[in-house]
């Protein structure tokens, strides 16, 4: 029962005691993959909250808007679901329909709406997808920056045999895992970096999808308060 934790605690004992004694190269290898790891894990868990909050309040924000009647009453709750990208969708809508009904007094250009919740979408995704090259650049480099510390490791491994005289595995094996540390760690930094950025990439796919969807909902909304001739704004909602 307790021999697991006996071998864990020595093969990491092993292993601090390996990278102690590490050259200066391979330190410097595995500091730079600490960097990027710990970066690419903090904009991993920002994004997967930011990411939860958007899904939740955009749920919630498109049910009050089916409720809703007018535009108005929407506007009037939107703040209460900012984290969601479908409010920036409606404001840009929305305040597009205030400055037409503000200077010639109802709605004269429909498109110019469409126009302005395009923007408003663009603006979203853009703020969601903000740090997500940093993944990439993670995905992309750890590993070739591990296998670099690797290389690097065999070469001056090798040298120290030839130094030595002695062509045997004992002389050449400690420090041949030490190289291969660095790619171990070059792996550990990129998988979860590759991981991630795929799945939040499509969630962030998934949102502009939905953001398409909810502007011609509100396109309608539009047009039939147009139809039913309510789509004046009023003069508190204008400034």
């Amino acid at each position: 029962m307790h021999l697991f934790p006996f071998l864990l605690a020595l093969i990491d004992s092993e292993v601090v005691e390996m990278l102690s004694n590490a050259g200066p190269v391979a330190k410097v290898v595995l500091l730079s993959l600490l960097v990027f790891s710990i970066l690419s894990w903090a904009i991993i868990l920002t994004k997967w909250s930011l990411l939860r909050r958007a899904r939740l309040q955009s749920g919630r924000f498109v049910r009050a808007f089916r409720k809703a009647q007018r535009l108005q009453d929407v506007a009037a709750v939107a703040d209460q679901f900012r984290p969601s990208p479908l409010v920036g969708v409606f404001e840009g809508g929305f305040e597009e329909l205030k400055r037409q009904v503000g200077s010639w007094g109802m709605l004269r250009n429909l498109p110019a709406i469409q126009r302005g919740m395009q923007i408003g979408a663009s603006e979203e995704i853009t703020r969601l997808e903000r740090n997500m090259p940093w993944l990439a650049i993670t995905a992309a480099a750890t590993p070739f920056i591990g296998l670099f510390g690797t290389v690097w490791g065999i070469i001056d491994a090798f040298q120290g045999l030839g130094t030595a005289g002695a062509a045997t595995l004992r002389a050449v094996a400690p420090g041949i895992s030490e190289a291969l540390i660095t790619t171990a760690a070059g792996l550990a930094a990129a998988i979860p970096a590759v991981i991630a950025y795929n799945l939040i990439s499509a969630s962030i796919r998934e949102f502009a999808a939905r953001s398409d969807d909810f502007a011609l909902e509100v396109l309608n909304l539009v047009e039939l308060s147009q139809g039913q001739g309510s789509a004046q704004v009023p003069a508190e909602a204008r400034r």
